[in-house]
């Protein structure tokens, strides 16, 4: 809601009017008692009467003349000039004028001038600041002109302190909007469709936690300056913040991990995170956890305060997906045939249209199979669409080994059964069946069953 100063400003320059002539009304009650007053400190002190004149006489561009007039230079009861509520009145005036074509001028040329950049912030800011902008410029001027004239020391405090108030409420009003500018804008320039419903829920929080922490400051400032001892405010407050922070030192180390999170944005709602032991897809972001659908599916919630320290892989905002496989071959494969690996898989994951960046080499020898590796990346990250070409891939690497008689090799033992002192050595071209002996021994081949070579997801 948008504070509209102009009844604000106008009954500012009315009370002051009415007070001007108030009290000249309540000077006119006093005559002959301050009249009898002045003549005797007149007697006794005419050096003050010449130097009130000669300040007069030095400062006479400040009283517009007033005081050269005859009939003004007379002292009205309380022994004031008359000339200085005319002066008064005239600097009311002028500090009117005077911030209204500040006001203008700041309408006017600074607007044009904000309309020719491309963002709307500046437009916004200055749009907000006019009104508290003519009501400060304005006590500032009226402050200055109030200066010329010798008031009764009741009549300054309540001006000072006035004009005081004035300021500190038009500061902090500016500041309240400027909380609310700012965080529209902030939550305009970081709205995601799928943050709508964290942004409602933190945002009105920080906005009224902002609010409140600038009235509490604005209010001690404005009654330190109005004189007044707020010390055991200040204790007060400082024992009730320590107090209340103690008791609810978890919950706010989880709504400002909640606000690390809002700021930094390691990760979005649908996006798939390891975090510690936990891998699986944000559900939602609340003021107090998070929450994870892992793999299993099962549900999990994170307190926002280990969300806002720990480590966070992102999965989702990875640019591509890298892959990493060991295919091994038979020990048995002449040379010829190897190098004829090597060119099918080159042939293969080259000329795929979602692989790049493909390395093809034989890189070591193992203990059951001559090893080949295969690196490539997958230019995508959608998970299925990754896993249906993996399987494609792998299909014509097996369709074109067994057209080409490249076996896959599998883990295998071969276990020597020592007996008579002698070995009993099985080669691959002789091992005898399972469960076969011999006259002189026993040779038993153990071997494990087939293995698929690794996918690195």
């Amino acid at each position: 809601m948008k504070l509209n100063f102009k009844p604000f400003f106008r009954g500012g320059v009315f009370l002051i009017v009415c007070v001007v002539f108030c009290f000249i009304c309540v000077s006119g009650q006093n005559g002959v008692q301050t009249n009898s007053t002045l003549s005797t400190r007149a007697l006794e002190n005419p050096e003050s009467e010449v130097s009130t004149g000669s300040r007069l006489d030095k400062d006479m561009h400040l009283t517009f003349g007033l005081d050269r007039i005859s009939f003004l230079q007379r002292e009205v009861p309380s022994g004031i000039p008359l000339w200085q509520y005319p002066a008064s009145l005239i600097y009311i005036l002028l500090a009117f004028v005077l911030s209204k074509c500040l006001d203008f001028g700041t309408r006017i040329y600074v607007k044009q001038w904000a309309e020719r950049t491309k963002t709307k912030f500046d437009d916004l800011m200055l749009t907000l600041l006019r009104g508290p902008l003519k009501l400060i410029s304005f006590v500032i001027l009226l402050h200055i002109g109030l200066q010329v004239s010798n008031w009764p020391q009741w009549i300054e405090e309540i001006l000072r302190k006035g004009l005081k108030i004035a300021v500190a409420c038009s500061l902090t009003y500016m500041a309240l909007e400027l909380i609310d500018l700012f965080m529209g804008y902030w939550k305009k320039r970081s709205a995601h469709e799928t943050e709508k419903s964290f942004h409602e829920q933190i945002f009105p929080i920080i906005n009224k936690a902002l609010k409140l922490c600038l009235i509490v400051v604005a209010v001690l400032v404005t009654t330190q300056n109005l004189g007044l001892n707020i010390s055991s405010v200040i204790a007060s407050l400082s024992i009730g913040g320590l107090a209340l922070g103690l008791a609810a030192q978890d919950t706010l180390g989880n709504l400002f991990g909640a606000v690390a999170v809002l700021i930094d944005k390691p990760f979005r709602i649908g996006d798939r995170i390891r975090i510690d032991s936990v891998d699986g897809t944000v559900e939602a972001i609340g003021l107090r956890s998070t929450r994870i659908r892992n793999l299993d599916g099962h549900l999990i919630t994170i307190p926002n305060k280990t969300m806002g320290s720990a480590i966070i892989t992102n999965v989702t905002r990875r640019p591509n997906i890298k892959t990493e496989m060991n295919i091994g071959i038979t020990y048995d494969t002449p040379t010829e045939k190897v190098k004829r690996a090597l060119q099918i898989l080159a042939e293969i994951y080259k000329k795929h249209p979602m692989t790049f960046d493909v390395l093809i080499s034989f890189n070591k020898f193992n203990d059951s199979s001559l090893n080949i590796l295969v690196v490539h990346w997958w230019n995508s990250t959608d998970q299925k669409a990754y896993l249906s070409g993996m399987e494609e891939l792998n299909l014509m690497v097996k369709t074109r080994f067994d057209e080409e008689r490249i076996g896959f090799a599998f883990p295998t033992q071969t276990l020597y059964v020592k007996q008579d002192s002698e070995w009993q050595v099985n080669g691959p071209s002789r091992t005898p069946q399972r469960g076969s002996s011999s006259a002189d021994g026993k040779s038993l081949d153990l071997k494990k069953q087939p293995q698929s070579p690794e996918l690195g997801l």
